[in-house]
């Protein structure tokens, strides 16, 4: 990704959450609840998933586990 600045990485999982309130959905943003679905389905599976960013324009990382099947 482009980056998320900190201040708002630990919101990003938020339910309709969106660290650019520019990016309104009409201009081509989501409805800031992307994340917050992916989440639940990593975690409905016993997983985990989270993010790391350096900052704004110096990318991110989104990174999950699974346990491994029984």
């Amino acid at each position: 990704g482009v980056g998320i600045p900190s201040e708002h990485l630990p919101h990003i999982f938020d339910r309709f959450y969106r660290a650019d309130k520019s990016r309104s959905r009409r201009s081509g943003g989501g409805s800031g609840i992307g994340l917050t679905i992916a989440r639940a389905l990593v975690e409905a599976h016993g997983g985990r998933l989270w993010a790391e960013s350096a900052g704004e324009g110096k990318g991110s990382t989104f990174t999950f586990t699974l346990p491994l099947a029984k």
